[in-house]
């Protein structure tokens, strides 16, 4: 999905075991939507991605399992999702 309003539609049908979650988007920003995540979803493993670095203190602290800062590897990005689900 590609905002907020229809991530929390999404959420309500189906609950994946990672969702990554980007800070800027259309209707908001990712790091405030991960308080709804671990609220109502706690099992999902989150993984916020940002240009901004200075974004990653609140993520983790918010209940972010990784941060990653744009640009990242692909074979990073794929190693940390592996670790999250093992």
């Amino acid at each position: 999905v590609n905002n907020l309003l229809s991530a929390g539609e999404y959420l309500q049908k189906q609950e994946p075991s990672v969702i990554i979650l980007d800070n800027k988007l259309p209707d908001g920003f990712g790091v405030d939507f991960i308080s709804y995540i671990r609220k109502r979803y706690p099992s999902i493993k989150i993984i916020m991605i940002s240009g901004f670095g200075s974004v990653r203190d609140v993520a983790l602290e918010n209940g972010a399992d990784m941060f990653f800062e744009k640009p990242f590897s692909l074979e990073e990005f794929d190693e940390a999702i592996n670790r999250l689900l093992h």
